[in-house]
């Protein structure tokens, strides 16, 4: 620990930055990353604002930012992957038509008007925190798990829907430039009937993979901050790991209730994000 704090140290004399910025945000990277390790969500679409917030132009933190949620989503999947909480069939069957779609999205984004679709996504998303905050309350849910329904059995509809969710979710991400996991979470819990904490864990490397594709297509562009993605990078991996260590010891109601919040503040964010830029 002390030896990522003394590389972060020594990075901070090669950053044309003033010093409170960048412990502010670094600290933002390290919080955000805790709570998104946490819920199994990149988070990006809070940490996006404040990057914006310290003068970081538009286009630059859109790929800054999407390099440190790939960052911060390796990490939280690392320690899923150890706990047992990733369905590696699920990742598979969403996660490369997500990876495919995000890639087709994007280039036919600029044909789009990309501020009105994330507003209603922002409203599709706090609406889903709404529900997963009604359902923290359901008592049935005191066993630590959740009926997996029609859903349990591993057939050709369950498959087609997987890929389907992700095909659908990818291009959705390419054409606004997000992962999206805000709302792939939800897919895999209400729709899929995936265990909260597998969901959480199955997130993180779809996440991981779009993140990573998608900033390798910011990079051709030369769209990055590599000293600012080192640093918010390593304070978001220490974060997301931290967070991730935790989802496994709370009550499933408590799990339940964080994600809720998470999505409810996450669709405040975009969808007064779309606001703005449409006015």
């Amino acid at each position: 620990m002390s030896g990522v704090f003394l590389l972060i140290e020594n990075l901070l004399i090669f950053v044309d930055f003033p010093t409170w910025k960048l412990f502010s945000l670094l600290l933002i990277s390290f919080f955000v990353g805790l709570l998104g390790g946490f819920v199994g969500l990149a988070l990006g679409t809070i940490r996006l604002p404040f990057l914006l917030l310290f003068g970081i132009p538009p286009a630059t933190a859109a790929g800054t930012n999407i390099i440190i949620s790939a960052s911060s989503s390796l990490s939280g999947m690392i320690r899923h992957f150890r706990d047992g909480r990733i369905d590696f069939k699920i990742a598979l069957m969403m996660g490369v038509p997500s990876v495919f779609a995000a890639f087709v999205g994007g280039l036919f984004s600029h044909r789009l008007n990309s501020d009105l679709l994330i507003l209603f996504i922002g409203g599709f998303v706090a609406w889903q925190g709404v529900e997963f905050i009604l359902m923290s309350k359901n008592k049935s849910n005191q066993k630590n798990s959740i009926p997996n329904s029609n859903y349990t059995h591993k057939n050709m509809i369950r498959n087609l829907s997987e890929a389907g969710i992700g095909l659908g979710i990818g291009l959705l991400g390419g054409l606004v430039g997000l992962i999206l996991g805000s709302i792939r979470l939800p897919a895999l819990i209400r729709l899929l009937k995936v265990e909260p904490r597998i969901a959480a864990g199955t997130n993180t490397i779809i996440g991981f993979c779009m993140g990573f594709v998608g900033g390798l297509g910011h990079s051709i562009h030369g769209g990055i901050e590599y000293e600012i993605v080192l640093m918010m990078g390593l304070a978001a991996i220490l974060g997301s790991y931290q967070g991730a260590r935790l989802t496994g010891k709370v009550n499933l109601n408590l799990l339940l209730a964080f994600m809720g919040g998470v999505l409810s503040i996450t669709g405040i964010v975009m969808f007064l994000r779309g606001v703005i830029n449409l006015y």
